[in-house]
């Protein structure tokens, strides 16, 4: 896949801190149609945070016999649930290895750091859907102008 992760990433990042209540991060995400949200304290990148972990996290079931539910809650911030080894990757990098990094580690989107280490966007499966999908209109293009 051509192309470098800042040619598709989205750089109009919204950010949470790590005091924010879980309840309040589930819904910023909600309203703003976005799955994940990058976690930042004085600037810098601490962790990660997605819609799948605040609708049934695994932490949410101590076990597997014991029924209740789980309520959302501002009780629990998001410096308690964020995933905090969070896999990134850079501005200059390839897609095709930002692609294996997302499918590697089975995550959604890869936060985007440039040489500074400075947060400067995401990259989620949709924008890698985007980039494939100009990958197949110039693919198609080309057979077009050799037929």
């Amino acid at each position: 896949m051509p192309g470098k992760v800042s040619d598709y990433m989205t750089r109009k990042l919204i950010t949470v801190s790590v005091e924010m209540g879980v309840r309040e991060a589930y819904f910023l995400m909600r309203d703003s149609e976005i799955r994940h949200l990058p976690v930042t304290k004085d600037k810098q990148l601490v962790g990660i945070i997605s819609d799948r972990q605040l609708r049934r996290p695994n932490w949410a079931d101590e076990a597997p016999d014991i029924e209740h539910p789980y309520l959302l809650s501002d009780d629990l911030t998001v410096g308690d649930v964020m995933i905090k080894d969070v896999i990134t990757c850079r501005t200059y990098e390839t897609l095709s290895k930002a692609n294996q990094a997302l499918l590697d580690h089975n995550v959604g989107a890869l936060p985007v750091l440039d040489k500074t280490d400075e947060l400067v966007g995401i990259l989620s499966a949709v924008d890698l859907l985007t980039a494939l999908q100009d990958l197949l209109k110039r693919e198609k293009s080309l057979k077009k102008k050799h037929a």
